[in-house]
């Protein structure tokens, strides 16, 4: 057979198997014994070991025969189940198992499921293979694995010998109660085995993420069988991709082709994931432009790629080439378009995809839905964050997150709070992203008595024992107190190592409070660590070496910078008008406005300087190169806004978005230049939203 897939022409299926680590006598281990024997709710045999180094595909070539199947146990061979069976005296139950039935055929599973149990507490009732097929059914949409026991032990207590396909129904809905471990045991007893089995117990290792247990069952499979079906191959991609192991993928694609089963839908999305999460882009395009029929998984598989891997230009790009080719669009299309529209800033943009979500019927979808309160939130517009959350019909614990964080960022930590406390009313429970928003609001707001009650309620009130990550909100708090002792001695006293983002939350809050010897002591405490890589660290504790005039020790701190690699980027501003973004560097006069410009940003210093704004002395922060404070009348971020200015309407908002940290000059510039113009003006710079509004910003002057 022809390959048509050049690049893998190297690879042939007898090479392929000559790797196999796993002896054709392997599959001996899957031990047969009664379906239910031992049953008790926990893994009682061997699991595979010898894991292997390459994994290969075993060649048809090789006449492997099937294993040939032991014959299935008679339960009435046994004596003393066989007069078990003859005394035991079943009640009717047509008239209970027909209703049960009937409640699942309407989807009213939970009712289905508690008339079953009082049929279960009476007792001796005699129950048919499509009832417990109904009840198997119920229990797989409920996920209740309660439900899934209560069946299993009527199923041992009543006698009932599943045939193959209920065998495989009882294992698929093990499998989707995430009841893996006995889901192996069932798998390992079953007296017969076809490639439904297979299926689905290798789709439930690979669903939670054992990989290698997935392929060690599929190389076994292969062997028993000569080969393997669709679904097991797309299955086995979709491994490969989560191992990032693009040479097994490769193997698999090789196979897929000689077989045939390359254009299958399911074999050629699974390809395209896994080329994109291996970092191969250009395979995955190259899949994705030769599928017969392009279908929305395989749009949506190609577009994670390019986002995956930064491309959002392009992302968006195939967003728009797949809405023109009429496939119809889902809601993690959407989901994945507003998380592009975060990256790229652009609100025109994600205002078209809102729009899109809406005709194509997902209005209410609660995945897209919570991914468009999360764009909306991280760029200036809480208030439409909040519109689309109130019609949400139904709210998970990431949807209040994304809107709590959103409140914190934008420096609204009293309704941030609120939310959270509304949050609680309703019976949500909490996780740790939760009381990680609200402390980040707290710590943006300056609310320190409120930070530390909901700190302290995490392990008293949620059971949560508190990470890293909100110790590190608590020492910030403390530090815009002043407290720098008692954060200090919350570090110390952290049920765990100190990590990177705690020490230099104590160096900032030593900056701000002007502390040179614990600022030293922190900036020795996070360079000692391996994982520290953070150019802002360095440059926080070089402020405070310029403003304490120890200009000795930043011209050694410079020279380590050097030394280690990091260099200061240059800084840029970025404003969207009219669908389109403007990007503006420090003294910039590449633009055809760029006399307008200039004089705009004149007349505003001009201006704001009848309001008593005076530029202040240069300072050295976070990711800004020290040349250009030089010229501070012209950073970026005021030429942005002169440009949004003179090409915007009178009265409406301005969103700039910067890589950097907004120096103190431009901050207190751009408090007045609201004032004077009107108009409100929201800064997305590397550390938070900065939200003006008639002379204030919502950080309350500290960031």
């Amino acid at each position: 057979m022809e390959l048509p897939l050049a690049r893998y022409q190297c690879i042939s299926l007898d090479q392929i198997h000559t790797s196999s680590s796993f002896p054709s006598s392997n599959h001996k281990v899957l031990r047969t014994k009664p379906f239910f024997s031992g049953y008790c709710f926990r893994f009682g045999g061997r699991k595979l070991n010898n894991p292997f180094d390459k994994i290969k595909c075993v060649s048809p070539e090789q006449g492997l025969q099937p294993r040939r199947p032991k014959p299935k146990p008679s339960r009435t061979s046994d004596p003393e189940l066989k007069g078990t069976e003859e005394t035991r005296v079943k009640k009717p139950s047509v008239g209970i198992c027909s209703q049960i039935e009937k409640l699942v055929l309407c989807n009213r599973y939970r009712e289905a499921l508690e008339l079953f149990e009082i049929l279960e507490i009476e007792g001796g009732f005699d129950v048919g293979l499509s009832t417990y097929d109904a009840l198997v059914s119920a229990c797989i949409r409920l996920g209740s694995v309660r439900a899934v026991k209560m069946v299993c032990g009527h199923m041992i207590n009543n006698g009932f010998e599943p045939d193959q396909y209920m065998s495989n129904r009882v294992l698929l809905m093990h499998v989707k109660c995430g009841m893996m471990i006995d889901a192996r045991k069932l798998f390992d007893e079953m007296p017969e085995r076809n490639f439904v089995s297979w299926n689905t117990i290798i789709a439930g290792l690979v669903h939670i993420g054992d990989y290698l247990e997935a392929f060690r069952l599929f190389m076994i499979m292969w062997e028993e069988f000569s080969g393997c079906g669709i679904r097991t191959f797309a299955l086995m991609i979709t491994a490969s991709a989560g191992l990032e192991l693009i040479s097994v993928g490769r193997q698999l694609h090789s196979c897929a082709v000689k077989m045939g089963v390359n254009d299958d839908v399911f074999v050629t999305c699974a390809l395209i994931n896994m080329y994109g999460k291996c970092g191969s882009i250009e395979d995955a395009r190259w899949v994705f432009d030769d599928m017969p029929q392009k279908t929305t998984v395989g749009w949506n598989c190609i577009i994670a790629g390019y986002a995956l891997h930064g491309y959002s230009e392009e992302a968006l790009s195939m967003f728009y080439e797949m809405r023109d080719s009429g496939v119809k669009m889902d809601h993690f299309t959407f989901s994945m378009i507003f998380s592009i529209c975060s990256r790229l800033a652009s609100i025109e943009h994600a205002k078209q995809a809102h729009a899109g979500l809406v005709r194509s019927g997902f209005g209410l979808d609660i995945v897209a839905n919570t991914a468009l309160v999360d764009f909306y939130s991280k760029w200036g517009r809480i208030e439409d964050a909040q519109r689309v959350f109130d019609r949400m019909p139904c709210k998970n614990t990431i949807s209040w997150n994304a809107l709590i964080a959103g409140y914190g960022n934008h420096g609204r930590g009293a309704e941030a709070v609120d939310l959270f406390e509304q949050m609680l009313k309703e019976r949500m429970r909490p996780d740790h992203v939760t009381f990680l928003a609200v402390l980040s609001a707290c710590s943006y707001s300056r609310l320190f008595e409120c930070g530390w009650e909901i700190f302290q309620s995490m392990s008293r009130d949620h059971k949560i024992k508190p990470r890293s990550m909100h110790y590190t909100c608590m020492i910030e708090l403390l530090g815009q107190e002043g407290l720098l002792d008692e954060a200090l001695a919350l570090i110390r006293g952290a049920p765990f190592k100190p990590t990177v983002n705690m020490w230099a939350a104590l160096l900032t809050a030593s900056r701000v409070n002007e502390n040179l010897e614990l600022g030293k002591f922190a900036a020795e405490k996070l360079y000692g660590m391996k994982e520290h890589k953070k150019l802002c660290n360095y440059a926080v504790l070089l402020n405070i070496y310029k403003r304490s005039g120890k200009l000795k020790e930043a011209a050694t701190l410079l020279q380590t910078m050097e030394r280690k690699g990091l260099i200061m980027l240059p800084v840029c501003s970025w404003i969207e008008v009219n669908k389109k973004t403007h990007v503006f560097y420090t003294v910039d006069k590449r633009r055809i406005q760029t006399n307008e410009i200039y004089q705009k940003v004149d007349s505003l210093i001009l201006e704001i300087s009848k309001h008593g704004y005076v530029p202040k002395e240069k300072t050295f922060l976070p990711d800004v190169d020290e040349q250009e404070q030089h010229v501070l009348l012209y950073h970026s971020e005021k030429l942005a806004i002169a440009f949004g200015l003179l090409n915007t309407m009178n009265g409406s908002p301005l969103q700039i978005m910067q890589n950097h940290r907004i120096c103190n000059n431009c901050h207190n510039a751009i408090k007045l230049i609201a004032l004077v113009t009107r108009r409100e003006i929201v800064v997305r710079d590397a550390s938070r939203f900065h939200y003006f509004k008639d002379g204030s910003c919502s950080c309350g002057d500290y960031w």
